[in-house]
């Protein structure tokens, strides 16, 4: 959408083109109409974006509160849960002659969801490999193709965004792989392997309460795609997780699942074993990291902030220069580094003990409750608060 482009009337904004204006830094001004809690917990954020809440009862008598903090030279979206109430408070706010007014496409729930496909780069074996960012959630999720084969990473509960991908480029999606089992979000790894005819593979140390068949993620068990020439290197990471594990491709991509971000670090409290997996988590980071080319490009599960977000739309950086400039990383005193870790967390994921218990398939909550329970940030890092 051009900045100069006036609308009189309100226009539905979609979550992708939502997205292109976050990765693109371009300005936008938000009027959050939910409660105040729900605003608090968890909002659009961008370089450029303003936002205020306004809860909408507040506005039922009148427009007149928001009109007086709205610019009228800026795009404005308005935002709720589901996208009635923006639509009602939108249509009102356009009836008063203001221009390039927008309501957000399924509210925050439908932006919860939004997978946006980015490519990372070329394998030097032959292939590539995309990033999926789900930028109303944090989460990131991956595909490596290579000839006529891929596989997923990380994939988030909605699979369709992957299917098409793998359409769109003539692949099988062959392996579907999970870092750790998951407890910000609801993983979409056994449905996609069903629906794609795939195998699924899970880190055994994070399966024991699962109740599915799965396949064992072995460190050193390298599963291959695009006739062999592309190599999948499992390593055993533990500290977020038991069971946590990284992915070497092809020599070039450092995948960490959510041990190590672009400006923090994993927790390792989601599981209540804080104490137990800190010196796990150090180890991982510190040795395992510590002792591989500094020339990897990671690629994590989650980001934080959007400011970790490059020009492209992407969440990546040099493993060598995370070891100059990542917090995380550069904790020398170990007391240190296990205070920071287990003491004064952002809060847990929501819903995230049940989260967990879905994944290992011993609830099966609906469609809708699915979406309630994911909704808001990811926390799965020491240092989002």
């Amino acid at each position: 959408m051009s900045e100069e482009t006036k609308q009189s009337s309100l226009t539905k904004m979609t979550p992708h083109e939502l997205t292109q204006i976050v990765a693109g830094h371009e300005e936008l001004f938000v009027l959050d109409v939910r409660n105040e809690t729900e605003f608090n917990d968890w909002k659009i954020e961008g370089e450029n974006i303003e936002i205020i809440n306004i809860p909408y009862f507040d506005l039922l008598d009148g427009i007149d509160p928001a009109l007086d903090r709205i610019p009228d030279h800026k795009r404005l979206l308005v935002v709720c849960a589901k996208e009635g109430s923006s639509q009602y408070i939108g249509e009102q706010i356009a009836e008063t002659g203001r221009e390039n007014i927008y309501y957000l496409e399924g509210g925050m729930k439908l932006w919860s969801e939004h997978l946006e496909p980015v490519k990372v780069g070329e394998l030097q074996s032959g292939g590539e490999i995309y990033q999926f960012v789900r930028m109303g959630k944090g989460c990131l999720s991956y595909m490596v193709l290579s000839e006529d084969e891929a596989v997923v990473i990380d994939t988030a509960r909605l699979i369709q965004p992957y299917i098409d991908i793998a359409k769109k480029h003539n692949v099988q999606i062959k392996h579907v792989l999970d870092t750790h089992l998951h407890a910000d979000h609801i993983s979409g790894g056994r449905d996609l392997s069903q629906a794609a005819g795939a195998s699924y593979w899970l880190p055994p140390k994070d399966a024991d309460e699962v109740t599915y068949p799965y396949n064992q993620l072995v460190e050193n068990e390298d599963l291959l795609i695009g006739n062999g020439k592309v190599k999948v290197h499992p390593i055993y990471s533990p500290g977020h997780t038991i069971g946590s594990t990284s992915f070497l491709i092809d020599d070039q991509y450092l995948l960490t699942g959510d041990i190590l971000f672009i400006a923090s670090i994993g927790r390792p409290d989601l599981a209540g074993k804080a104490e137990d997996w800190v010196s796990d988590l150090r180890n991982s980071l510190y040795e395992l990291y510590g002792n591989l080319p500094e020339q990897l490009v990671v690629l994590p599960a989650h980001f934080g902030q959007v400011t970790e977000l490059d020009d492209q739309g992407k969440v990546s950086a040099k493993l060598g220069d995370l070891f100059s400039h990542n917090p995380g990383l550069n904790m020398a005193d170990e007391i240190e580094f296990r205070k920071t870790v287990t003491e004064n967390l952002p809060p847990q994921p929501n819903a995230y003990q049940e989260i967990r218990q879905t994944n290992m398939g011993r609830i099966n909550p609906d469609e809708e409750q699915q979406r309630e329970m994911e909704m808001g940030p990811n926390r799965c890092a020491v240092h989002d608060k």
